[in-house]
């Protein structure tokens, strides 16, 4: 137990992260910062699962396992079992306003932290100086799975587009068998393999082994173009949208709006991984509160437009399927505009699937450089200075499991790592500001622990919206994760060495000149 619950010193931390072969360097500035969290944000979601969000999902065979827990826990499963998830409609407007405000509260929270300890790992670097060593290994476990699903379902969704852009360029796409995903809801397709989602993956963990410099650099010009699109699409299709196709604007109420907003929760993960650049940030101090802060807010604004003029141009039942804003303005006619937003939307998704790669590959060296994982995670190229191993294994594990299932499997896996991560991260605040109340801070979340304790009811709340099936896989997953640790982690951890030495009865000399134990 001493060890489970021993934490790291700031200070400690931040001695290790200066380890000559161990160490990253610092070369982002605060628009880098903001650009990578909008990369980040703005492409899986909004091209993606906002139309899965609004229309729901039906699953082909419905059972309790597809029932939002807090439907279970008030109505019990006899009401439930027969029921897929309720679409948000046109409230999908009200699903992203929700989760802007919930990640606003945690948002917070991470900018505290990011700024007093600016070193790689994210929330699993802020448990560890928090909650203790088991904490650590649990959060970081959990945004392994969080980054991971994360990019297989944008990898997925950039699939789906590609070959929206193919078929308007050149009046064909790739076959079937080789372009969509082998299993969807647990059935086989008849597909072989969605290459597209894996070629890409791989392809950008070669530029993020390149460097963090040149990787934020086509970032840059990534998010330029898809803000850009973006406001097309607002500014271009607003004219379009019915007033019939907005009534009724809550077609299945609040709870339509809640499980719209655990299905989107997703896309706003890209200030999370802002905190996992604080290693590799000029001025931390500064620079991570406005990365996080300035990145939701912009990508807040930009969400629930968006998701207004969507659901205003077509019915929003209508919506469920992998490329809902491409779809939806063929539907109307607006095929230049389609063009326009499918180019977008793929450089959006580029720019999503180089930031959530950058975020994985820094957990792992995170973990490697503490010894719960193997060494070989946090070994530096000599001449790039990136955690090269890292990447490439985090690209094969994103690539394979994307050309092979759907879409919805992996956004509610990544909503509740997230909302998971929000909460550890919540409590760490509290917990630092009792434990070392003296020590400097930058950036102080407001009205704490009112706001912390905001932040992780929100979040629970979310986390209830989703279904039993993701609850039972997320167990599932941090179980593996416990007997991982258990076996291998903890007694490689050198918190357990230093116990050990502290431990060990010293040899003592008896009155007789003897040695005694």
């Amino acid at each position: 137990m001493n060890q489970l619950l021993k934490t790291k010193g700031i200070d400690e931390l931040c001695e290790e992260a200066h380890v000559e072969g161990k160490r990253l360097k610092r070369s982002l500035g605060p628009w880098s910062l903001i650009a990578f969290g909008i990369g980040a944000v703005i492409g899986g979601g909004i091209f993606t699962v906002s139309g899965t969000a609004a229309a729901g999902q039906h699953m082909a065979v419905p059972s309790v396992f597809n029932a939002p827990l807090l439907d279970l826990l008030i109505h019990g499963s006899a009401a439930t079992s027969m029921v897929g998830r309720a679409g948000a409609g046109p409230g999908l407007t009200f699903s992203f306003l929700l989760v802007a405000i919930t990640c606003g509260f945690a948002a917070l929270c991470y900018a505290e932290l990011a700024s007093m300890i600016p070193i790689a790992g994210s929330a699993y670097t802020y448990a560890y100086t928090t909650l203790g060593e088991i904490f650590a290994w649990i959060i970081g476990w959990d945004l392994i799975l969080e980054y991971a699903v994360s990019n297989m379902s944008v990898a997925v969704g950039f699939s789906a587009y590609f070959n929206v852009m193919c078929d308007y360029l050149f009046g064909m796409h790739l076959p079937k068998y080789l372009s969509e995903p082998a299993i969807v809801e647990g059935r086989f397709t008849g597909s072989l393999f969605n290459l597209p989602a894996l070629l890409i993956v791989m392809l950008l963990s070669w530029i993020l082994v390149r460097g963090v410099k040149e990787s934020a650099g086509a970032n840059n010009v990534m998010v330029l173009i898809k803000i850009g699109a973006v406001l097309l699409f607002i500014f271009g299709a607003a004219h379009a949208v019915q007033a019939s196709n907005l009534h009724p604007f809550l077609p299945n109420g609040f709870g339509g709006v809640v499980s719209g907003a655990a299905i989107v929760f997703f896309t706003f993960i890209g200030f999370d991984s802002v905190s996992t650049a604080a290693e590799e940030c000029k001025a931390p101090q500064r620079n991570m509160p406005i990365g996080i802060i300035g990145t939701l807010v912009i990508c807040g604004l930009l969400y629930t437009s968006v998701a207004f003029v969507l659901t205003g141009i077509v019915n929003w039942r209508t919506l469920d399927n992998a490329s809902p804003v491409a779809n939806a303005l063929q539907a109307i006619g607006m095929n230049r505009l389609r063009f326009t937003v499918t180019v977008g939307a793929l450089l959006g998704m580029l720019s999503s699937l180089l930031v959530y790669q950058y975020g994985q590959a820094r957990i792992w060296f995170a973990m490697s450089r503490d010894r719960l994982l193997p060494d070989v995670f946090s070994r530096v190229h000599r001449r790039y200075q990136t955690p090269h191993v890292s990447t490439w294994l985090a690209g094969l594990a994103v690539g394979i499991p994307a050309g092979i299932w759907d879409i919805g499997t992996f956004a509610d896996l990544s909503n509740i790592g997230t909302l998971f991560a929000f909460i550890i991260v919540s409590c760490g605040v509290v917990i630092l500001r009792r434990k070392q109340p003296a020590r400097a801070r930058s950036f102080k979340v407001p009205f704490s622990p009112v706001t912390p304790a905001i932040s992780v009811i929100s979040c629970l709340g979310l986390m209830l919206g989703l279904p039993l099936e993701t609850w039972v896989r997320f167990v599932a997953w941090l179980g593996i994760g416990l007997i991982i640790y258990g076996l291998y982690s903890r007694k490689r951890s050198p918190l357990n060495e230093t116990l050990s030495i502290v431990q060990t009865p010293r040899p003592t000399t008896s009155a007789s000149g003897g040695t005694a134990l």
